[in-house]
């Protein structure tokens, strides 16, 4: 791709000096611009509601930037490329007379993207202040999550977003689906008969998706506190997740046929009832315990906690997708905080072959699994079974990996972030990669019942020690079905 296929816009950056934008969105422009995909005449505008016109708001990008990127990655004449393309302006959002500032800022430039790192609930002010000043009609937005806390809200929120922008102009991010590997989920299922031809009840035991996080609450306790694991991680990242993987081929390649798909999927999700949550859900809280030989305090501990929250840390789920493909296969989703290691994952248990002719000892071993990694390394790795080498083996058989690891593999190549890639399709107008608003409302509608059921019977998260794997429960209701976690140490 040329720059010249990239059409010039201005980046306009609301919520510029929060912790998303400093840590994240500018890195990743900053590296969209080293690789050359930035139009020459792109702008970016940062525009936060505290701070002046000097220079030490760009000073300021500018040191989170060198914090943030590898030092390897830092090109001074790329940097300082960037750095001249930044502007700073003080506003309020909710404030309409800030707006017409913003339309002198931007001047006549044709292409106009409002990314909002904002709390969702000024989203609809800030659609109204674009719209106000006529720049709605050219301007592309885009909405980071969470959208809502629930179906009622988010459906107040899409609806003063849809006032003023139509959904081909609305991106609504969720950064996972930016990820080289779950990109590739596409490729791999759709691009080899290999695997779609065994991608069904058939041949598959089940699915096994795994969000683990080391990290605690990160001083977010305020935002957390009133979200908890399942709004947090749930809602979005792990259904997207089982969306792509339990989805049917779409007709093409193109946004709405994708997210056909998906929306399908979502409305094929068996509903879990009050009586069922107890075998078919556990939600935890952390507790006190250590981390790589470091004690780390419980989730109650936590600076600013409320010692008697009930919010839920650790979720873990068997979920079923009531259609054809998927029936009678069940999805094993969990996420969790102050887990042993940072891990993503997504496991695909194939089923034992019908007719086994090996020593009995051995028949445990009788797996295929693909195994595909989001986090920390990306990759793909297939589990099969050969012969163990050596004139004294026999027919004794092994595991081992068929791997395809991004970072060895392409050892020339970067593997850009999520981010990059996301920022990369709102600037090219492709919808594919970001999330349409019957897709949030199905996941929410799933979710809601699931909090609404733990609200009626009014039990508590059940603790875990931070750094294992979750509270035991969520041992048996994998166990119960005759399965284990994979790789659990």
């Amino acid at each position: 791709m040329t720059v010249d296929a990239i059409e010039p816009c201005t980046f306009a950056l609301f919520g510029a000096y929060g912790d998303l934008a400093l840590r994240k969105l500018f890195p990743a422009l900053y590296q969209l611009d080293r690789a050359g995909l930035l139009h020459a005449d792109t702008r970016v505008l940062a525009l936060g509601r505290e701070g002046d016109e000097s220079s030490q708001q760009l000073l300021m990008i500018e040191g989170h930037l060198q914090r943030y990127v590898p030092a390897e990655e830092i090109d001074e004449v790329a940097l300082q490329r960037f750095l001249s393309r930044l502007g700073h302006l003080t506003m309020d959002f909710l404030s309409a007379e800030a707006y017409p500032l913003l339309l002198e800022r931007v001047g006549k430039a044709e292409r106009l993207i409002a990314y909002f790192a904002t709390p969702a609930k000024v989203y609809g002010a800030i659609c109204a202040g674009l719209a106000e000043v006529g720049l709605a009609e050219r301007t592309r937005v885009v909405l980071e999550k969470p959208i809502g806390h629930d179906l009622e809200s988010s459906r107040a929120v899409n609806e003063a977003v849809a006032l003023h922008f139509p959904e081909g102009r609305i991106y609504r991010i969720d950064h996972y689906l930016g990820k080289e590997t779950v990109q590739n989920l596409i490729a791999l299922r759709f691009a080899n008969s290999l695997f779609e031809t065994q991608w069904n009840q058939n041949h598959i035991s089940h699915v096994e998706i795994t969000v683990a996080e080391q990290v605690g609450i990160e001083g977010r306790w305020g935002y957390f506190d009133q979200a908890g694991q399942l709004r947090d991680m749930i809602q979005n990242h792990l259904l997207q997740l089982l969306c792509l993987i339990a989805m049917d081929p779409p007709s093409d390649l193109s946004a709405d046929s994708i997210r056909d798909e998906k929306v399908k999927v979502l409305k094929a999700l068996a509903p879990i009832t009050s009586e069922q949550l107890a075998h078919q859900v556990v939600r935890g809280q952390y507790v006190a315990g250590s981390i790589k030989g470091k004690a780390v305090p419980g989730y109650l501990e936590e600076e600013n906690s409320n010692a008697q929250s009930d919010t839920e840390t650790f979720v873990a789920l068997r979920a079923e997708v009531r259609n054809w493909r998927w029936s009678g296969v069940p999805f094993y989703l969990r996420t969790g905080k102050r887990m042993p290691q940072k891990l993503s994952q997504i496991v695909i248990h194939f089923k034992e072959p019908p007719h086994y002719i090996f020593s009995p000892e051995q028949r445990p071993m009788i797996s295929n699994r693909l195994i595909i990694r989001l986090q920390p390394d990306e990759g793909i790795s297939l589990q099969v079974m050969t012969k163990e080498q050596g004139l004294d083996k026999g027919m004794q058989l092994r595991s081992g990996p068929l791997q395809l690891s991004f970072s060895d593999t392409y050892r020339s190549a970067r593997i850009p972030d999520a981010y990059e890639r996301l920022l990369l399709e709102v600037m090219k107008g492709n919808q594919n990669l970001f999330v349409r608003k019957d897709e949030i409302e199905y996941a929410w509608q799933w979710c809601d019942q699931l909090i609404d059921g733990w609200q009626r019977q009014g039990s508590a998260p059940k603790p875990y020690a931070a750094g294992t794997w979750g509270p035991t429960a969520s041992i048996a209701l994998i166990t119960r079905d005759g399965k284990d976690w994979y790789g659990d140490l």
